[in-house]
């Protein structure tokens, strides 16, 4: 994947999307993250999971949203860092082991601040897709968003 320059607000337009590279997911990565951040036995033991919510283990929906994240940050790089202003999370479907994930991202909705001259807030839709193209999470979310800094006036 070709790496992307920082992305400032003037560079955002409604109905823009981007694509992330991948990330595979393994038993192995699943167990890990359960057992240090959401240490349940669907996310923990592959025995135990079978008779589970799940029917098999799952990762977390926060281990999905951490991979998502980073595919999101390598996929759309914002000028200062992709800084949240809140959103909405959900997961339609459990990640499984095999799982290569990738997002796309759309922009909703840009709104330059009024009180804050040099940003705005943006909003975007991300859907992580398992390889059956299923959205494993979909997130809603505003960004703050800077605006390319002016060089100063000649004088």
């Amino acid at each position: 994947m070709t790496k992307i320059a920082p992305l400032y607000l003037e560079d955002l337009h409604v109905g823009q999307r981007f694509t992330s590279g991948t990330h595979q997911l393994d038993a192995a990565q699943i167990k890990a993250f359960a057992a240090q951040f959401d240490p349940q036995t669907f996310h923990l033991d592959e025995e135990a999971a079978k008779t589970s919510f799940f029917g098999g283990l799952a990762a977390s929906g926060w281990h999905t949203a951490a991979i998502s994240m980073r595919l999101f940050v390598e996929a759309m790089p914002i000028a200062g860092g992709n800084v949240g202003a809140g959103g909405e999370i959900t997961w339609p479907l459990p990640t499984r082991p095999g799982d290569v994930l990738h997002v796309e991202c759309e922009v909703l909705e840009i709104k330059p601040s009024q009180s804050r001259p040099t940003r705005g807030m943006v909003t975007m839709r991300n859907q992580t897709f398992n390889p059956q193209g299923e959205i494993v999470q979909l997130m809603v979310a505003k960004m703050v968003v800077h605006r390319r800094p002016q060089s100063p006036a000649a004088g």
